[in-house]
């Protein structure tokens, strides 16, 4: 894994390697490095970067701090999606974390969307989340918008109770959820629809 993060900063000097790509990595590497066809498993090392690269690809936009404040391809471009995205389906989440809780997406999901979830679930869960991740259509950083809003609207109930201190540890510490059920309540999403309503 070094000498991938390794060779891939020196290929992205703009970039360079940002704390986090690491456990970017772990997923891609973990799935070739344990194929049972030793000869795949072989190539796991040039398997893991080529796919790496690819998948950073979609995402490094996140990691480059020149584009966080005026850019729309940022991090803060993409934080300001999922808010309008949550306003979109559920507009009485959106107003109680927005000015009631006031609970600033930048608190909780910057690491979500950065780290591709890696952080916020145990790892066979995150293999199954990026299984989805990386067979949407509209691509990655399409399904990595709907699984987070869908993470707010599964604790929909426990946020809405919730005051700024709640709900920021609520989400800095995501629950145990069915993984399946989220997937297709993200699934389920329309990111520029406001028809979209969770079914409690």
């Amino acid at each position: 894994m070094r000498n991938i993060l390794l060779l891939f900063a020196k290929l992205n000097p703009t970039t360079r390697y940002v704390q986090g790509m690491n456990e970017v990595l772990a997923p891609i590497y973990y799935v070739f490095s344990t194929d049972t066809d030793e000869e795949n498993a072989v190539s796991a090392e040039a398997d893991s970067f080529g796919c790496f690269v690819r998948l950073l690809s979609d995402s490094v936009d996140q990691f480059c701090q020149e584009l966080d404040n005026h850019s729309s391809v940022g991090i803060h471009s993409t934080l300001s999606r999922l808010h309008e995205m949550l306003k979109a389906n559920d507009e009485e989440l959106w107003w109680h974390l927005e000015f009631h809780s006031k609970v600033n997406p930048q608190f909780y999901a910057f690491r979500w969307i950065t780290l591709l979830l890696t952080q916020e679930f145990p790892f066979n869960t995150v293999l199954r989340i990026w299984d989805s991740l990386l067979s949407c259509p509209s691509g990655v950083q399409d399904m990595l918008l709907r699984v987070c809003c869908a993470m707010l609207l599964c604790i929909k109930r426990r946020l809405l109770e919730g005051d700024f201190a709640a709900n920021l540890y609520l989400l800095q510490h995501y629950p145990q959820v069915d993984i399946e059920h989220l997937l297709q309540v993200a699934r389920d999403i329309n990111p520029d629809s406001s028809t979209f309503r969770l079914s409690l």
